[in-house]
């Protein structure tokens, strides 16, 4: 065998893998070792090797632990164990087995300085042909070492890749499932994680949230979303230099995915507006991201540590007369007569993305009107369907409350 050749072969797989040099080096020692072993070795013997790069020559040793009688199961331990089966092998004794154990005082002889649970290096002569079997062993080892290796670089990139936006194109989609090229990987965007409405082909390239990483038996599973509320944030960062600089920060985010998002925004240094800052000449780094996530709009509001101007500003685009400040968390906005369907939205949707970007369970009348409640501002994601049947519920009582007045003390 050429280990020479063989050794830069696999080095080139392995640059091609993205796997580091010395990896491929302990791949291949690992993988003549096994060769080894097969060919001259013994059953229980601990063959290492040890390849040099420059000469691809190696060299090949044998190891024996050293032990002494404390480390051994003496006959007596040995019947115990057959009785008490797996428990007697929690304890920290071996089996002397002369492949791979030598007496203390055996090793001495070849090494004076070894201790008791070190490790005897026993050189071996350097064998150049191998047999079919033994090759093949090699290659197996190879193969098998070349996939962990992979797997492992795979998982600490995108591991370390966690909650941040990542490039990918969309690959093929099988059931509720998306499957995307992100470059060493496919990653899976599960339909939970899909912008509803949002038609995904093959060849198609978008940004996407890198949700999770998690090993499996097959490899790396890397979880992707476009639902998922943060990836507006991660977009902002990319398009608003102010905020990836931390000039403007935005402070809370409230979405739902392929409708609307409010993001509440504020600037850490004078003289910087941070709406006109997200927004962009023209509009045009808004336009950017609203493009990137199908047409999604956006509103952009200025964040305030007082509840009642960031509840003001939360309800924009609609004007607000007052609010005040009730129990439990609860706030009531009074609005203009002509402004209150604005302030609601459809579906009551931008009371309820109002709510939980404040934080605040929000009501709304007008001056001479009676409170309008919206559900579904529990600061759990409601889904949209689940919200739509809510309003839907809800419309048909407001008519019978003005036909029959009875209706509202049975409320009451």
């Amino acid at each position: 065998m050429d280990l020479k050749n063989f050794a830069s072969a696999i080095s080139q797989i392995a640059e091609e893998k993205g796997i580091s040099r010395e990896k491929v080096f302990e791949v291949i020692e690992t993988a003549i070792a096994a060769a080894y072993k097969k060919d001259y070795g013994e059953k229980g013997q601990i063959i290492k090797a040890k390849l040099n790069p420059e000469t691809g020559q190696a060299d090949f040793w044998q190891e024996k632990l050293a032990v002494i009688e404390d480390m051994i199961y003496s006959d007596e331990e040995l019947e115990k164990i057959k009785e008490k089966g797996e428990e007697a092998k929690k304890e920290e004794k071996v089996r002397f087995n002369p492949e791979k154990h030598i007496m203390l005082e055996e090793a001495k002889k070849e090494d004076k300085k070894i201790k008791a649970g070190d490790y005897l290096k026993i050189p071996l002569d350097a064998e150049e042909n191998y047999g079919r079997i033994a090759a093949q062993t090699a290659k197996q080892v190879i193969l098998q070492k070349i996939r962990e290796a992979e797997r492992e670089v795979v998982l600490d990139e995108y591991k370390s890749k966690e909650g941040e936006l990542i490039s990918g194109l969309i690959q093929r989609v099988e059931g509720r499932n998306v499957y995307v090229d992100i470059g060493k990987t496919l990653g899976i965007m599960p339909k939970e994680e899909q912008i509803r409405g949002e038609f995904y082909r093959p060849g198609q390239r978008l940004k996407f949230y890198l949700l999770k990483v998690e090993d499996s038996s097959k490899g790396p599973v890397v979880f992707l979303s476009r639902a998922y509320p943060k990836i507006v944030t991660k977009l902002f960062e990319l398009e608003v230099p102010e905020i990836s600089q931390g000039a403007v920060e935005i402070k809370s985010i409230a979405r739902e995915a392929g409708s609307r998002s409010k993001v509440a925004v504020v600037s850490n240094e004078e003289g910087i507006d941070p709406i006109g800052s997200a927004v962009g000449q023209r509009g045009t780094r808004v336009m950017t991201i609203i493009n990137e996530l199908g047409g999604e709009k956006i509103d952009i509001i200025e964040y305030s540590d007082d509840p009642e101007e960031f509840i003001t500003n939360a309800l924009s685009p609609a004007k607000v007369l007052e609010v005040k400040i009730e129990e439990k968390n609860k706030a009531l906005c009074i609005v203009p007569e002509d402004q209150l369907s604005l302030a609601i939205g459809k579906e009551g949707q931008n009371v309820r993305l109002a709510a939980k970007l404040t934080g605040w369970k929000i009501d709304v009348k007008a001056p001479d009107g009676e409170k309008i409640e919206i559900e579904g501002q529990e600061p759990s994601e409601n889904k949209g369907t689940e919200e739509k049947e809510e309003t839907k519920k809800k419309k048909p009582e407001k008519k019978k409350e003005k036909k029959k007045t009875p209706k509202k003390k049975h409320k009451k």
